[in-house]
């Protein structure tokens, strides 16, 4: 059984590396990555990686802010996401 490999670019770093977030089989399971732009797209082509979907990335950055600030919407919460 083959588990589907996940990316998403976060960002990049003076336009030499690529920042991402890299999955298997569960997008919402990830570590955070950061490679050269080079080592980047060869880690792509040799995982055969899908990019999330931006439902799945939604659903990641749900969670984030859950762990981050709780489940309940505070005044810190909502001053951060302005």
């Amino acid at each position: 059984m083959q588990l589907n490999k996940y990316i998403r670019v976060t960002g990049g770093i003076d336009d030499r590396f690529v920042e991402f977030d890299f999955a298997i089989g569960d997008p919402t399971l990830f570590v955070e990555l950061v490679l050269p732009k080079e080592a980047f797209e060869a880690f792509c082509k040799n995982n055969q990686v899908i990019h999330m979907t931006k439902e799945q990335e939604q659903i990641n950055d749900a969670l984030e802010d859950k762990w981050r600030y709780g489940i309940e919407p505070t005044i810190v919460r909502q001053a951060l996401k302005e």
